[in-house]
């Protein structure tokens, strides 16, 4: 099992300038049909079925917009309604493809108000799946092992970076695509859309590095912004480092109300000290992973993405207990019987896009920087820390053949954009709290909190008084007030 970190954010350059040679890009035409040929999953063939799909012709350098281009895959779902335009998606990752995105919101929200005035439409970023070219860096052979590396349990060494690097090169088309798949070029391609789509103003939902793509537009694009929905915030104000390192503090901090849960009931298997009991647990999985009944191995990073995958929902916290109750005893039976029920992992090129973007994306680590900055993640997590040591860790982009664009931070306040809104959740496993005050700052706009635990909420249906805030939002432009609060 692997869960996308959101742990990068780019910057903003000023805004970019109006020019004639983006019209062949903003002057075309969209045709959109059958979404025969988009699917780049099995799971995805099934959900595009019926939906309508279109390919849009960007520039792959928009400093150079008259050389090689690229094309922005998406899916619509028209509104139920008398629509106001479209709701442009992004689901996350940065890997995340926002086509499928589009189609799971319009079933999730199928009675709200929203999918009623808005025809949905998800787009996969550059470099992500049905987008032309797609980030390509491992072999299907290769995929398992790579996955590691987007768990928070993966440790790159030197050998890994250069191993990487020269596979995405390779297999992607050249150094000119890894370097083009960088944020702030996936917000010039959302005002190129914007403009195909008719629309003098954009209204945008981006969850977890969705709200980076975001920001970034708002600060690039501040005229043109009608509304932007940012849940699950990533810190705009944080470099690549401390973003990930309160990234893990974050689980360790839902790990231990897990705990603190757990030790209300009977048979309880994490005791007074549940860090150290789940250390004895799975550390030995590192040399010597235990064996399913159809052969499957449960190692440490399996177990460990696992776990930290279900502690983004309290829901799924008895099933957590249920696993490590199960490894305690040597039986890992409800390990893969979560596996089973939760179907596989990341698929089509997640891993991939989510490397190359955030190499892309994310200021480089020197050797020293990359163990240091491992020590005070395992300082932070505790939990996880597979007892191996920190030395021999690297900057996971080391090797990359493309110099990184970060430019953090963003500026105090961004000028001149319509309010926003912000939502953050108290407990946000991968994205702290502390980043939506951030953002919502940054941006000038209003702030929608949760308590609870978990990692974004506004797409999936399950909260009356998320829903009923951003429809308000989305709809009639109104904020909610300014200490607002919903409960997960």
């Amino acid at each position: 099992m692997t869960i996308a970190l959101t742990l990068a954010l780019g910057a903003c350059a000023p805004q970019p300038a109006e020019s004639d040679s983006l019209e062949r890009f903003t002057g075309q035409t969209l045709t959109f049909g059958s979404c025969d040929g988009y699917a780049t999953t099995a799971a995805d063939e099934k959900l595009f079925a019926g939906q309508e799909c279109a390919r849009m012709l960007v520039p792959l350098d928009y400093d150079a917009p008259d050389g090689p281009t690229g094309e922005i895959a998406m899916l619509r779902v028209p509104a139920r309604g008398a629509s106001l335009g479209p709701l442009l998606l992004n689901s996350g990752g940065p890997g995340g493809t926002g086509m499928n995105f589009a189609v799971q919101t319009a079933a999730n929200l199928a009675g709200s108000p929203i999918t009623e005035r808005f025809d949905l439409v998800g787009f996969d970023p550059r470099g992500v799946g049905a987008s032309r070219p797609a980030l390509d860096c491992f072999t299907d052979a290769q995929t398992d092992t790579a996955a590691e590396f987007i768990t928070t349990a993966g440790r790159y060494t030197e050998a890994n970076t250069r191993a990487i690097a020269e596979g995405c090169a390779t297999l992607s088309g050249g150094a000119q695509v890894l370097g083009a798949v960088g944020s702030r070029d996936t917000a010039r391609d959302m005002d190129v859309l914007r403009a195909v789509l008719g629309q003098e103003k954009l209204s945008f939902l981006g969850q977890s590095y969705g709200t980076r793509i975001g920001a970034l537009y708002a600060e690039q694009f501040p005229a043109h912004v009608r509304a932007l929905v940012l849940d699950g915030a990533v810190d705009p104000q944080l470099g690549f480092a401390e973003r990930r390192l309160g990234t893990f503090a974050a689980f360790q901090t839902a790990f231990d109300a897990l705990a603190a849960d757990c030790a209300t009931k009977p048979d309880c298997p994490l005791g007074a000290d549940p860090t150290r009991v789940f250390q004895e647990t799975v550390r030995p999985l590192v040399d010597r992973p235990l064996t399913g009944a159809d052969g499957r191995k449960a190692g440490f990073n399996d177990v460990v993405g696992l776990v930290i995958a279900l502690l983004y929902d309290s829901a799924a916290w008895p099933a957590t207990v249920s696993i490590i109750s199960g490894l305690r005893d040597g039986d890992p039976a409800p390990y893969f019987g979560v596996v089973d029920l939760l179907g596989s992992g990341a698929e089509g090129n997640f891993i991939d896009a989510t490397i190359g973007i955030n190499c892309i994306d994310n200021e480089r680590l020197t050797p020293a920087q990359a163990v240091a900055l491992r020590e005070r993640i395992w300082a932070a997590a505790p939990f996880m820390d597979p007892g191996t040591g920190a030395e021999g860790a690297r900057d996971s982009c080391e090797a990359w053949p493309v110099a990184p664009d970060p430019a953090f931070p963003y500026p105090a306040k961004v000028e001149g954009v319509a309010p926003t809104l912000t939502v953050s959740i108290t407990g946000d496993t991968t994205t702290p709290h502390s980043g939506g005050i951030s953002l919502a700052k940054t941006l000038g706009g209003g702030l929608l909190t949760v308590d609870g635990y978990g990692h974004t909420i506004v797409a999936t249906g399950k909260n009356a008084c998320v829903d009923a805030a951003v429809a308000a939002y989305l709809i009639d432009l109104r904020l909610p007030a300014a200490d607002a609060r919903c409960t997960r």
